[in-house]
């Protein structure tokens, strides 16, 4: 009787450590951009476009657009999980992308009074620690999404093109 009550309260406290061992980052993951606000996109591209625009070949004009795949808030912070497509463009070439960059990324806000704020940017390395940096970036639920979407883009290519030819036309 004594052996059978150990053997069920370790059961029990091995359960109790793996429940909470799974109640991490991956818990508190919501799916879809649901939760993203127009205010959040906008935070978002401006920031991609600011931190790019000296980077590249000299363009009239930079516009970023992203795929979400998820977030997750924890302590006032909203981490997210997407890919991103940036380009910059001139009148002149009209939406021939001149310089840009596609990739998965995980961006963190911060909501002060009623304005976010980027805390912090990550892309993946480059080269043979690519794979293992998205794998830190990433929540596992994100992660095969993002393999996949690599060279993938038609949907952020047809939302870059309407934004490109909105600018085109003023």
């Amino acid at each position: 009787m004594r052996i059978k009550f150990k053997s069920s309260i370790l059961f029990l406290l091995f359960g109790a450590l793996l429940l909470a061992g799974c109640s991490g980052n991956e818990a508190n993951l919501q799916d879809g951009d649901e939760h993203i606000t127009e205010e959040m996109d906008e935070v978002i591209s401006n920031y991609i476009i600011q931190k790019y625009s000296t980077s590249y070949y000299d363009t009239e004009k930079q516009f970023e657009v992203h795929k979400v795949y998820g977030t997750n808030e924890s302590d006032g912070v909203i981490s997210i999980y997407m890919w991103s497509y940036y380009g910059g463009f001139n009148k002149s070439t009209g939406i021939t992308n001149q310089a840009g960059h596609s990739l998965p990324a995980v961006i963190r806000l911060s909501k002060k009074e009623e304005n976010y704020s980027v805390i912090e940017y990550t892309e993946p390395q480059d080269g043979s620690f690519y794979q293992s940096s998205l794998e830190k970036m990433f929540p596992k639920k994100y992660l095969k999404l993002a393999q996949q979407d690599s060279g993938n883009i038609e949907d952020l290519q047809k939302e870059m093109d309407k934004k490109v030819k909105q600018w085109l036309e003023q």
